[in-house]
């Protein structure tokens, strides 16, 4: 799957979900991701315990980030915390992302942020930089696909950085202007902070997401949930209502 790069893709956030404070409500459906203390068994299948509401501010979910997939304008915000080597993530963008972004971002009901958690190695670092050199060049979300659509595993060698040029070719960007973002490395503490926000949210695997409404009420997401999970949400009364 590519995104369109037609759909209008803005470099901050709506109004209605930067500034603020707000509560995280835990949704209690079961937890499938990538743990950092489970790095070498990802499968589980762990229900999510019932926790307080915690309070954090709202720019969290818009530092450190991609550009906005869809309309800036769009009602509903989905922010994915992801690792690019991780297992369930791919899962996630191969099974489920395309039916979000038909029936929701492409239609202009929500819009989709991507934040970096990169927790299972140094390639999962490498990786998001690519990407954000990518965006230096208009095709963050392109080459966000091309290292889904190439996921090969965890730790083996396919996201290296000898790979990430053969990506970036493959996408037509400008091979200097890539290798030299690349070798300035200057993306490296946008992800690791993007990384310490996951840590703030009490983030401890990825795929994991926040379902943020037009009424500043968010709802956590764990793990690579099955379609239906999100649209019940992204549908809700809770979510959607003024």
């Amino acid at each position: 799957m590519i995104h369109a790069p037609s759909l209008g893709i803005g470099a901050g956030i709506a109004a209605a979900v930067i500034i603020g404070a707000l509560f995280v409500m835990n949704v209690q459906i079961p937890e499938t991701g990538f743990k950092t203390e489970d790095i070498k068994d990802a499968e589980r299948d762990q229900i999510l315990q019932e926790q307080p509401p915690q309070q954090v501010q709202m720019s969290i979910f818009s530092d450190n980030a991609s550009p906005i997939l869809g309309d800036p304008n769009a009602p509903i915000t989905i922010v994915e915390f992801g690792d690019y080597q991780c297992f369930y993530c791919n899962k996630f963008f191969h099974d489920t992302e395309h039916q979000i972004f038909d029936n929701y971002i492409k239609t202009g009901k929500a819009k989709l942020i991507f934040k970096d958690f990169t927790i299972i190695g140094p390639d999962s670092v490498v990786a998001a930089h690519a990407a954000h050199c990518a965006d230096e060049q208009g095709k963050f979300w392109e080459y966000h696909d091309t290292l889904y659509n190439n996921w090969n595993g965890e730790n083996n060698g396919w996201a290296s950085s000898q790979n990430q040029l053969k990506f970036a070719k493959q996408l037509e960007l400008d091979e200097a202007k890539f290798t030299e973002c690349m070798n300035s490395e200057k993306y490296i503490a946008k992800i690791q902070t993007s990384s310490e926000d996951a840590k703030t949210l009490g983030l401890t695997g990825t795929p994991a997401f926040f379902v943020i409404g037009p009424n500043s009420k968010i709802v956590k997401i764990p793990g690579a949930q099955p379609y239906d999970v999100f649209a019940n949400i992204l549908d809700s009364d809770e979510i959607i209502a003024n």
